[in-house]
């Protein structure tokens, strides 16, 4: 046992050897060579205490940000994460893990798009291909609810358990990365009109930096964050992650197992006998599910800070949403053509200068009726937007009068 012991503490050593040649400005695959060489593959726990013992040695923080990537990249293929526990479906886990694939899928779609691209004359139009790409990349920029659940339900356990250093650096490159996407969308944003060479120019600049910090994360958290959580959490952690992520909503996908770890009781039933009490009047859980289910058209609300946080989901769905939608940014939820009208509501409504905008459209044969509210507390403080959907295609037929009790076929469900 020594001499395992005595090995695994030769083993950091070196590895934390390796790190400061680094740091000297050695060339990372110089420094990968040696590494490989002379350790085999070191196993993710190693990394993770050499990386926390530099920062509490006193390595600036910002130092070890400018370099990580640096790092990653000497030790890519040299941690070997094979011990690491399987995660079943359902479990937090696995939900990050198929947020990463969902992400890798769309990223490869934009690789897709700009072979399309490259395929164009300099001074092609290329703004239909730029249309795509602005769709894709409003399918990135889901990434957000991905880091969010990091930052706010994984970091905190695991700096209960002392894991301080790996969370920092981690939440550091969310940042450079949120920086890189704004940047992108900006970008994006700005300009109607593409030319096969304008398109590729903005494509170098400011989406492929983009994607590239997205597949370096995927990689850290896979090769290290998520290895290094199995080992560290205990289930009863795990169910808390799992119970409050719906709060900050999914990535690109959503968990379609329940999971629950042995031993944990069953959470108490929405009819449980409580209730929600409004000025009016008060409601089970059940009661309320049912009304807003049963309403003759689609509610969402967004929140103050322009976060989708609810939807209905009647039989009879205007629009289609996926829960994949819950707390994202509404901005990314339009399409790229209606995010200036989108945006000036939002703008109105937190300013104050409107409380409503209502639009009509003619859809599939359909005449929908489309109503934005903006809700606020009695103080008159905003609390967020009300987006009310309805399909009045039958109701704009309607003549003369009904007095007398008649079920329609459908209504009544029956012949």
């Amino acid at each position: 046992m020594s001499e395992l012991i005595e090995n695994a503490g030769r083993r950091k050593a070196l590895l934390k050897h390796m790190i400061l040649q680094l740091h000297q400005g050695q060339a990372p695959e110089q420094v990968r060579t040696q590494l490989v060489r002379m350790l085999g593959r070191v196993p993710y726990g190693d990394v993770v205490e050499v990386e926390q013992e530099l920062i509490a040695e006193g390595l600036p923080l910002e130092d070890v940000l400018r370099l990580c990537d640096v790092h990653t990249a000497a030790m890519k293929g040299a941690i070997d994460t094979d011990q690491a526990r399987q995660a079943p479906a359902g479990h937090p886990a696995h939900t990050f893990g198929e947020e990463n694939r969902a992400l890798e899928w769309e990223i490869r779609e934009l690789d897709r798009l700009y072979q399309e691209m490259a395929g164009l004359g300099e001074d092609e139009d290329a703004t239909e291909v730029m249309q795509a790409v602005r769709n894709r990349f409003n399918a990135l920029m889901d990434v957000e609810k991905h880091y969010r659940r990091k930052e706010y339900l994984l970091f905190p356990f695991l700096e209960k358990h002392g894991i301080t250093g790996p969370p920092k650096v981690m939440w550091g490159k969310h940042d450079e990365t949120r920086a890189l996407l704004n940047a992108a969308a900006e970008a994006l944003a700005s300009v109607d009109q593409f030319t096969a060479g304008e398109a590729r120019g903005t494509v170098r600049l400011v989406l492929e930096p983009a994607t590239t910090a997205i597949l370096e994360m995927i990689d850290k958290e896979e090769r290290i964050l998520l290895p290094m959580c199995m080992d560290t959490l205990a289930d009863p952690e795990w169910y808390e992650i799992a119970a409050q992520s719906a709060e900050y909503g999914y990535c690109l996908y959503v968990p379609e197992a329940q999971w629950r770890p042995e031993g944990i009781p069953e959470p108490a039933a929405a009819g449980d006998g409580s209730r929600v009490h409004l000025p009016s009047g008060s409601l089970s859980v059940p009661e309320l599910i049912a009304i807003l289910q049963t309403i003759p058209f689609d509610l969402t609300f967004v929140d103050k800070d322009d976060t989708v946080r609810y939807f209905t989901e009647g039989r009879e769905r205007i629009f289609a949403r996926s829960r994949a939608i819950i707390g994202r940014k509404v901005q990314f939820c339009h399409p790229p053509a209606s995010v200036k009208i989108v945006q000036q509501i939002l703008d109105d409504f937190h300013k104050g200068r409107h409380d409503r905008a209502a639009f009509w459209i003619t859809m599939r044969g359909k005449f929908i009726h489309i109503e934005y509210y903006a809700l606020r507390d009695p103080a008159g403080a905003y609390l967020g937007c009300l987006e009310v959907s309805q399909d009045l295609t039958e109701k704009r037929a309607l003549e003369g009068e009904r007095r007398l009790l008649s079920y329609a076929d459908k209504e009544a469900g029956h012949a």
